[in-house]
């Protein structure tokens, strides 16, 4: 699947998982075995595994099958493969774009950007959905009919940790549990993963933008997603948490008439393809009515 940079170079992007997805998902002994390997416990397994520090050998080689470029991290010994994976960056690595006005991508990766239609329903990677079957709330997905949904899917090359969109006053944290598909793009059009995967979302009230829904998805070997609060007041940049091992992904849903995301970004999803974004950068902005 091909990916653009914000100066609309075409990033064409190897799927070494590719051979192995469609066996998974396009077979019937590969759907068999797929039943065990996203079951949640089998997620718990490898997250015990990947924490204890018989996990640090994969460190090295999992550097260098990525091509990672340390030189964004501190440089120091890692306790287990999860302690590498979640490392934080160093400071400067990534700038918050300036002006509340601007919503910032919450983490590295793709972007595509999706109209929630006025029936609540939406397309993702080829598999439909509603807003209710992936907050399981008809109450809450009412709320963002007619409005924007982005999906930033990190790989996993990407910086695993994610910060607030916007300022406000954020809930309580939503979890709804499941299983752990890949979020592999293949997967994507094979399975409704983001309504079956186990997630987990809260909503932030912003001055700027309405109530905004932000939704972690888990995903295969992904057992733990790592909210740091609880309700209160939260800061745009702000770290909010961080995935361990795996692509994972994080869902935003706007209200209608609160935001416009990137003419960039509306374009490459409308052709199929990925947008590449950084923490921090700006995806669209406040919505403007004709007179304002």
């Amino acid at each position: 699947m091909n990916s653009r940079k914000r100066d609309g170079t075409l990033v064409e992007v190897y799927d070494g998982e590719g051979k192995i997805i469609d066996f998974l998902y396009g077979s019937g002994f590969g759907r068999g075995l797929l039943k065990v390997l996203v079951a949640p416990w089998v997620s718990n397994l490898a997250g015990w595994f990947l924490d204890s520090g018989l996990s640090r050998f994969l460190v090295k080689p999992f550097v260098k099958k990525n091509h990672l470029d340390l030189s964004e991290y501190p440089d120091r010994a890692y306790g287990s493969f999860n302690d590498f994976f979640t490392r934080t960056i160093l400071p400067g690595k990534r700038t918050i774009a300036p002006g509340e006005d601007r919503l910032i991508a919450p983490s590295d990766g793709k972007v595509t950007a999706f109209p929630l239609e006025e029936n609540a329903q939406f397309r993702i990677k080829g598999s439909d959905y509603t807003l209710s079957s992936l907050l399981r709330s008809e109450k809450q997905a009412e709320r963002y009919r007619g409005g924007w949904g982005l999906l930033f899917r990190l790989s996993v090359d990407d910086y695993h940790r994610y910060c607030y969109p916007v300022s406000g006053e954020k809930g309580e944290n939503v979890r709804i549990p499941g299983v752990y598909h890949t979020v592999n793009p293949r997967a994507a059009e094979a399975r409704p993963i983001y309504q079956e995967n186990t997630r987990e979302y809260t909503q932030i009230r912003s001055e700027q933008f309405g109530n905004l829904l932000m939704m972690e998805v888990g995903a295969m070997l992904v057992g733990r997603i790592k909210n740091l609060h609880g309700p209160g007041k939260v800061n745009r940049g702000e770290e909010k948490g961080y995935f361990e091992f795996g692509g994972s992904s994080i869902v935003l849903l706007l209200e209608p008439e609160r935001f416009q995301p990137d003419a960039d970004i509306v374009e490459n999803s409308a052709r199929g393809e990925e947008t590449v974004v950084k923490l921090g950068e700006s995806v669209g902005t406040k919505y403007l009515k004709n007179n304002e």
